[in-house]
């Protein structure tokens, strides 16, 4: 075993220790960030959403910032504000919480569009444009939204700029009854996510992340990819179907997934393992997302 994937497997083993019984919504996380996009979990309320977060920043070393977005949220709020300085004359940026390898935009539908289009040029630029200065974020910058069911009170549809920008989204759902006797006998999850040790570095991250660009391809399975998106965009009953943008994230995740599984070469299991993640919430559809996902991997012949 290299130590790449040493690595990734002790990264994996250390989070599963804090959100138990969800190891595919896991490596699904794990996936997403080495594939350099962005992620939205989508879930009620007290499932770990945010716990899930914080143990990721600190198992990678990654600075952390949380913001919670609330309906009177100002993107200044998120992004930063230039202070007058009197001693100097001169106004002094004050960088905002966007400036952090890792981002937690908690709740970020209970904010306002205004509030939420904050994220736009940071998730898909990596840079802040304000007062007419760009500057760059730091990197790896990954951020991580959470977002509570659409039916509950309070909230404001994303529109489908910011969705196209999550690669992933996934759901955690309930846990399994043995995992939840785990969780009432065991330490508080905050406690534990605090006595973490600190697996990877942003360095070697980012190496990760570099290698899964050579993760193979071949042109059967190119073939697969773009059979996939086309059937989205002509199946009946969706809206809209996957975008080039959002194709070229399929094929990300899916080399993420398999540089996951140890494998250099990327197989069609492993495209239709993290197909659902990227697909279901880009796509309209009328009833069940995960449903209509199902379908299209039927409808598809595998090469």
């Amino acid at each position: 075993m290299n130590a790449a994937q040493s690595a990734i497997d002790a990264v994996l083993a250390q989070i599963n220790r804090v959100i138990l019984g969800k190891d595919v919504q896991i490596r699904l996380c794990l996936a997403c960030l080495l594939a350099r996009g962005h992620l939205l979990i989508e879930d009620i309320p007290g499932v770990g959403k945010t716990t899930l977060a914080h143990a990721i920043a600190k198992t990678l070393g990654l600075s952390f910032q949380r913001v919670q977005f609330t309906s009177d949220l100002l993107p200044a709020d998120v992004l930063g504000v230039s202070i007058y300085d009197r001693e100097t004359g001169k106004f002094r940026f004050q960088r905002g919480p966007i400036f952090a390898q890792l981002v937690l935009a908690d709740e970020i539908n209970r904010a306002s569009p205004k509030a939420q289009s904050a994220l736009l040029e940071a998730m898909e630029e990596h840079q802040v444009t304000l007062d007419g200065q760009t500057m760059p974020l730091p990197e790896p910058f990954f951020v991580i939204a959470t977002q509570n069911p659409q039916d509950q009170a309070g909230t404001f549809p994303l529109p489908e700029s910011q969705l196209d920008r999550f690669l992933m989204r996934v759901h955690l759902g309930y846990p399994g009854p043995a995992a939840e006797r785990e969780l009432l006998n065991g330490l508080d999850r905050r406690d534990l996510v605090n006595s973490l040790s600190t697996i990877a570095t942003a360095d070697s991250l980012r190496a990760l992340q570099a290698s899964v660009l050579g993760v193979h391809v071949s042109p059967a399975l190119l073939d697969y990819v773009q059979a996939l998106v086309a059937h989205t965009r002509q199946a009946p009953g969706l809206g809209v179907g996957l975008s080039p943008r959002a194709a070229i994230g399929l094929l990300r995740a899916a080399r993420a997934w398999a540089l996951i599984a140890g494998r250099d070469a990327v197989i069609p299991e492993h495209l239709q393992a993290v197909f659902g993640a990227v697909v279901e919430h880009r796509v309209r559809q009328r009833g069940s997302s995960s449903a209509a996902v199902a379908r299209l991997l039927e409808a598809v012949p595998i090469p």
